[in-house]
């Protein structure tokens, strides 16, 4: 069978289009560079909008909801809504700073001063065990631990101080970034007071421009993608503060320093999905391995325990309606994230491919002429056989 001429067509506009990607592949990224840099506040706004409003509905709920037909409740819910929703996120924010940041100040020094006497006692332990080979254990006895550590530190401290365009590269981030985040919070408030009109608009311009079939579509995918993300935020905020709080009450009960430092280090590092609770697990650990070894190999012994209890009773329970995501997806969307975006692919990698399941999943099911309500199908065995006809009875 010949191919028509249509499809010749296709297939030459295919290969030219690809033919100019490559060609032009330097000057398309340079240009998408300045155009993400001139979109960033605007893309920094509606990051912060998204969260707020998070909020803001649940204040909205619950602002005097039975004086809603009183034009002063009514006028006024917005607004106080917003307020209410910026002091929170602040105190979240001050509440979380003010108790890591200076217990971490006090850690780091103690760690400075004591990790040398404590490097030379494990050396000498190897030597007397004789489990090392000697020339190594010699090796390592006769660096000057507490001369590196410190020229380790005054390189961090003065090494990049001393360059004067990497100073001035520096400063010159941190104005930039401060000068977005300020224009992104400025656009998020213009978003936030008037997202009600913005919404209708944006409705709107897709019932007219766009065909019926499309528009549907369209709208069905940003409802999907909006409460995966709702959803997984919610979830991961519950998920946190249920950790740090567990965390800190087995802590106290248990004497382990650091506790309230510690537990809100844990809370947060359990926003980042898998790979958080081990770095909330190995800060906290080496912490406390400045005051006591002993403690802190107990402490690993509880949070191990505590986060198999969690895993296993609590973040089922909390994050199974959020996910709807089988756990070797969220572990290659995890790994692909991070890879692709860094920090950022870390947070937004597993939403993302929970939505991208779930339009998958409700796609297979339409074409498959089953409901999408149909929930029992997630569970069903992909080689299960047909179920056995009954005999009837004559």
């Amino acid at each position: 069978m010949k191919p028509s001429w249509k499809t010749c067509l296709r297939i030459t506009i295919c290969a030219f289009l690809l033919y100019l990607g490559i060609y032009y592949l330097p000057a398309a990224q340079s240009v998408l560079g300045r155009v993400a840099a001139a979109l960033a506040p605007i893309i920094t706004g509606l990051i912060i909008a998204y969260i707020l409003n998070i909020l803001m509905n649940f204040y909205e709920k619950h602002y005097f909801p039975d004086l809603q037909h009183r034009s002063f409740f009514r006028k006024s819910k917005r607004g106080v809504c917003l307020f209410f929703s910026i002091l929170t996120l602040l105190g979240i924010l001050i509440l979380v700073f003010s108790l890591v940041i200076p217990q971490l100040t006090s850690c780091l020094s103690i760690l400075l001063s004591e990790v040398p006497p404590v490097v030379d006692k494990l050396l000498q332990n190897a030597s007397a065990s004789n489990f090392f080979p000697q020339e190594l254990l010699s090796y390592l006895q006769s660096i000057d631990w507490q001369k590196t550590l410190s020229g380790i530190l005054d390189f961090f401290i003065n090494g990049f101080g001393s360059a004067a365009g990497v100073l001035i590269g520096a400063v010159s981030t941190v104005l930039s970034g401060t000068f977005n985040f300020i224009i992104g919070i400025i656009f998020a408030l213009y978003l936030l007071i008037s997202k009600d009109t913005l919404l209708n608009q944006l409705k709107r311009l897709l019932a007219v421009y766009l065909p019926e079939k499309w528009h549907h579509r369209l709208r069905h995918c940003l409802h999907i993608f909006n409460n995966s993300f709702h959803q997984y935020i919610v979830g991961q905020c519950k998920e946190a503060v249920i950790l740090g709080s567990l965390c800190m009450i087995g802590m106290l009960i248990f004497g382990f320093p650091y506790a309230l430092m510690i537990s809100a280090l844990i809370g947060i590092s359990a926003l980042i999905p898998i790979f958080g609770a081990f770095i909330g697990t190995a800060i906290g650990a080496l912490m406390i391995l400045t005051i006591s070894p002993i403690k802190a190999l107990f402490f690993l012994i509880f949070l191990i325990v505590l986060q198999q209890l969690e895993g296993n009773l609590i973040y089922p329970r909390v994050m199974g309606k959020a996910l709807e995501l089988p756990g070797i997806w969220v572990f290659a969307a995890v790994t692909i994230g991070s890879s692709l975006m860094g920090f950022t692919g870390l947070l937004l990698g597993v939403p993302t491919a929970s939505a991208l399941y779930r339009l998958l999943r409700d796609d297979l099911r339409s074409r498959e002429g089953t409901s999408v309500t149909d929930l029992s199908l997630l569970h069903e065995s992909p080689i299960s056989p047909p179920p056995k006809k009954k005999k009837s009875k004559r």
